[in-house]
């Protein structure tokens, strides 16, 4: 794709990574791909907003060359200083030699200790404004939304908001960038599952940056990945918003892990008394075979959380115990909540799962149904109250 026209003087320079399988080597991204959004200001200063992942910058700045032909580029402006967006710096100044780039207190050391960048910096506080000749850009200091140093450009002229990793999502927007040419539910599950996994453990930073950002009139959001949204910000919005406050939707995922069957067997008996009990959305996933970062997205989505898995020398499945450690990380505190385990001689998963809610805190519905190999007619009751007592508690 080439440079892309978003406003008279304002363009659009990022890739496409159909490359990289593991974004930050861990969240699955594989043919779905992710986008790295940069942007080109081509005013009487020229601005650049971001770079894109060192593995695209050939094309990224011919793009760049495509736009502004053989003037220099006077400013940089990083927003973010995750790799995905920055390795890129020592490149571009090796083509702009005299460009400055513009950053915040916080970025400097960070792109010292990364690329050893410490020349030609103007450091930018919160507010603070920059004049390019039409356009006017404002700087808003994001921290920890989801880096120290994390802030976002605002284009007063314009009314254009370059919001960083907020309003991100995985999913490259194929033949066009605009929300308005693209199938937006269709990016629906991928911006939540970006979000859930990237920026859920800072999602109360994230809803302070949101009303710091509400009083700003913005036109256009163009984030640092994912759809530029030029017709309906209000839909990025919304949903950002939504998810920054933990809004859930009646429904339960039931995550489990099962070495031999018995603890599936389980769950199964979970998700068709739910169904019984008049519980429309019922997800069901084994830890052994889908990634968590589509379990965790569910799990920001609906309401009811059941978690089971067998015992393992005397602690919990590991696959399990790794799903329980982002949980921790991200808090699922405005779910109903409900365990099962299994085991064959001693047990061991129900400590896993009691340290697990000491430390997220979150609201247990009932006691710890444990079952002792295949689930028998007392066993299946238990797990029958189990649902019975979630579905009343999402009812209400």
């Amino acid at each position: 794709m080439n440079a892309v026209k978003i406003k008279e003087d304002v363009f659009w320079v990022g890739v496409n990574d159909y490359i990289t399988t593991l974004f930050e080597e861990m969240w699955p991204i594989d043919q779905e791909g992710v986008s790295y959004n940069a942007y080109v200001i081509n005013d009487e200063k020229i601005a650049v907003i971001d770079t894109v992942k060192s593995i695209e910058q050939d094309e990224y700045i011919e793009k760049i060359k495509s736009i502004v032909g053989d003037k220099k580029v006077d400013y940089l402006i990083i927003n973010h200083m995750e790799p995905d967006h920055s390795s890129g710096i020592s490149e571009l100044l090796s083509v702009y030699p005299d460009m400055k780039i513009i950053g915040n207190k916080k970025t400097f050391p960070i792109m010292k200790n990364f690329y050893n960048i410490d020349k030609n910096l103007v450091e930018v506080c919160d507010g603070e404004t920059l004049c390019l000749g039409k356009h006017t850009l404002q700087f808003f200091m994001t921290p920890m939304v989801h880096w120290p140093e994390s802030m976002v450009t605002y284009d007063i002229t314009d009314k254009i908001l370059f919001s960083m990793d907020v309003f991100g999502s995985f999913k490259t927007p194929v033949g066009s960038i605009f929300d308005d040419e693209n199938d937006v539910p269709a990016f629906e599950d991928s911006i939540r599952r970006y979000f859930s996994c990237i920026v859920g453990k800072v999602a109360g930073q994230a809803l302070k940056a949101l009303e710091k950002l509400g009083g700003l009139d913005i036109c256009t959001i163009c984030p640092a990945h994912g759809l530029i949204w030029r017709s309906d910000p209000g839909y990025i919005l919304d949903m950002y918003v939504k998810m920054s406050s933990k809004v859930t939707v009646p429904g339960v995922v039931i995550a489990y892990g099962s070495m031999y069957g018995c603890t599936q067997q389980s769950a199964e008996i979970l998700a068709i008394a739910l169904k019984n009990e008049g519980v429309k959305e019922v997800v069901l996933y084994n830890v052994s075979k889908t990634d968590i970062s589509y379990i965790i997205s569910d799990i920001w989505k609906y309401k009811g959380l059941l978690m089971g898995a067998p015992a393992y020398y005397g602690k919990i499945f590991p696959k399990m115990a790794n799903l329980l450690y982002k949980l921790t990380e991200i808090r699922v505190d405005n779910h109903k909540v409900g365990f099962f385990t299994d085991f064959s001689w001693s047990g061991g998963a129900e400590k896993n799962f009691t340290t697990f809610i000491e430390e997220a805190k979150v609201d247990v519905i009932s006691d710890i149904v444990k079952v002792k190999g295949t689930p028998n007619e007392e066993d299946v009751l238990a797990l029958n109250a189990l649902a019975k007592k979630l579905a009343e508690e999402l009812a209400n």
